[in-house]
Order: C-alpha cells, then sequence, then structure tokens
C-alpha cells in the first residue's frame, strides 16, 4: 500500500490525483482493519472503487481535478472508520452495532478471570481437606452456584454501559476526525527512531563486551564474581555470538536509511521482518546451543530474556502481517462477476 504519512502529503503538489490516491488507500485502511481476516481485502477493494468512483464524480461535477483537501473532507464525511465498518460486519444487537465486538470481548474476558479467580479460592480453601471423588463433586457445586451464577452481574453491567455510551453518541453525534496514517509512517518520528539506534549501539557495545558495565559503574572496583557472571564461554563465542552481532548492528543502517526516507518504505519493511525472523532463529540457536554465561545464574537469566525477546518480536511479526491490508476481491467475489 502506498505510504501516507502526513509528510508525504505535504510534499504533493495540491491537485495532483496521487494525493488522493494516497488519502483513499489509508481511510481503506482503516477500515479494512477492523473488519474479519476472511472478508478483509474483498471489503477494501470494493470499498475502494466505491470511494473512487464518487470522488471522480464529485470532480467532474465541479469541473476541476482533485486535490487533498476536497477528498480529506469527502472521506470525513463519508464515516468514521469505525462506523463504516460496521456497516459490512456482522454486528450483535445487544448493543449498539459498532461496539457489539469490544463488548463480546470485555464480556468473555471479565467472565473468564471472575470464575478462574473463584475456582482458585476454593482450591485453596479445601487445600487441606485432601481430595476424593465426592470432595470434587462438592467444590464443583460450590463453584458453580457461588462463582459461576453470581458472576452474571458482570455482562449486565457491560450492557449497560455499553448502551449508555450508544444512547450518548446517537444524541450528541460526533464529527469525523479521521486523520490519515499508514503502517509505514516512523512510530514517534525521527526523534524517536533517532534515540533508538542511540540505543541500539549501547546495546551493540554491551554485547560486545558486557562487563564494561561493571567498569562503568563501579570504576573497576566490582567483585570478582561480578566480572564472572558476565563473561562469556568460550563456545557461545566460537559459535553464535558473531552471528548474533553482525545481526544487530545490520539494524543501525537500516534504521537510517528509514530515517532519511522519512518512513519505512515497503523495501525496507520487508528487510526488517526478515531480519527479525533471522535474528529470532539466532537467539534460539544461542538459547539451545549451550551456556552463554560461566555464571550458572546468569545464563539462566540471559536466556530466558533471549526467549522472550524472540517470542515478543514474532508475536509482533505475527500481529503486523495479520493487519495489512491488500485490496483484492474474494475468489467468490471473482466468480460471481
Amino acid at each position: 500500500m502506498k505510504g501516507t504519512d502526513m509528510n508525504s502529503h505535504r510534499n504533493t503538489p495540491p491537485g495532483t490525483q496521487s494525493g488522493a490516491d494516497d488519502l483513499i488507500e489509508a481511510y481503506v485502511a482503516d477500515v479494512a482493519v477492523r473488519l474479519p481476516r476472511a472478508q478483509r481485502n474483498d471489503v477494501a477493494f470494493e470499498l475502494r472503487a466505491l470511494l473512487q468512483e464518487e470522488l471522480q464524480a464529485k470532480a467532474d461535477a465541479a469541473g476541476r481535478p482533485l486535490d487533498d483537501a476536497t477528498t480529506l473532507a469527502f472521506l470525513r464525511g463519508f464515516g468514521r472508520p469505525a462506523d463504516v465498518a460496521a456497516r459490512y460486519r456482522p454486528t450483535l444487537t445487544i448493543v449498539d452495532p459498532v461496539d457489539g465486538r469490544t463488548f463480546l470481548v470485555w464480556s468473555v474476558v471479565g467472565m473468564a478471570v471472575i470464575w478462574s479467580l473463584g475456582l482458585l479460592e476454593l482450591l485453596q480453601r479445601s487445600a487441606e481437606d485432601g481430595w476424593d471423588l465426592g470432595h470434587a463433586l462438592t467444590l464443583l457445586g460450590q463453584w458453580l452456584g457461588g462463582t459461576v451464577v453470581s458472576s452474571l452481574w458482570w455482562p449486565g453491567v457491560l450492557v449497560t454501559g455499553f448502551a449508555m455510551a450508544a444512547a450518548s453518541r446517537r444524541r450528541r453525534p460526533r464529527e469525523s476526525t479521521w486523520t490519515p496514517r499508514s503502517a509505514d509512517h516512523i512510530t514517534g518520528g525521527r526523534t524517536a527512531l533517532a534515540l533508538g539506534l542511540v540505543g541500539m549501539l549501547c546495546g551493540i557495545a554491551l554485547l560486545i563486551e558486557p562487563r564494561w558495565i561493571l567498569d562503568i559503574v563501579w570504576r573497576g572496583n566490582a567483585a570478582p564474581a561480578a566480572y564472572t557472571a558476565l563473561t562469556y564461554t568460550d563456545s557461545f563465542l566460537r559459535g553464535p555470538a558473531f552471528v548474533l552481532l553482525a545481526l544487530v548492528a545490520v539494524n543501525v543502517p537500516l534504521g537510517l536509511a528509514a530515517m532519511v526516507q522519512g518512513r519505512w518504505t515497503p523495501t525496507l519493511r520487508r528487510i526488517e521482518t526478515v531480519l527479525v525472523l533471522i535474528t529470532c532463529a539466532a537467539m534460539l540457536w544461542a538459547v539451545v546451543d549451550g551456556p552463554i554465561f560461566l555464571s550458572a545464574h546468569s545464563d539462566g537469566t540471559a536466556k530466558v530474556l533471549m526467549a522472550l525477546i524472540a517470542a515478543f518480536s514474532l508475536i509482533h511479526c505475527a500481529i503486523r502481517a495479520y493487519r495489512r491490508v491488500r485490496p483484492a476481491p474474494s475468489a467468490k467475489t471473482h466468480a460471481l462477476r
């Protein structure tokens, strides 16, 4: 999808078609990402065609080409992305359709927490009484009667709250204040990216020699055990260490390229994703290959941190891939045509 960060709009001359197209792409993405994955691309394709057709008709009627201001005003008048998505999405009738999915999530999460806490409390109180079939059935009955049934107050509270919010929206409808955004923008801007690169350079320095932190903090007077705790094993230095260092170092020129461009271009984003996947594989290799530090405690801590970083990085990549919008007709829609 084309970049739609605010800097790109400022650089687009007024009256050009590309600026209008970028705004449409950003609006379609904001709508489509709120839909179930199965229908997201199909709806994005149809919605984009509809908006382009109506905007072109508006431009023809006015006898002048589209500009950014006209396109943005039209999209804001078309409706909030959440409201537009509600027109395509199967909705719940318990509360306002735009809040149906949020209501369901809060209901399930809240009931699960209440039931889990109630069961945990019963298990703690009954741990000293011993376990048999009769005792287990008694506990189950107490849990069903005392926790599950009584927890029905939670959906009632949610229904009341969401209904009041829906009534307030209908009485005082808000004007759409949608602002273009894109998946390729730099979160926090160039300043945040620059600070991130500085932190990355510090991390590379510590990765090269972690004992430097002891020299900085304690001026070389730390206990010998502290230096041992932060000393790499020979097997780690001969194996994963150089690979990890090289992979982390590659992020620096990648971040500099994004800073110069002012955004994450599709090419830079693809390189970043591949780099993250390779780095995660290298960290998992370091975890299973053998000890990283001479100290068993430091080694265990480092491996847990590496595993968590790898897990969160993979989850982040999966979420970003899931949220990606590629406007295209579904196979069913294409067959009907």
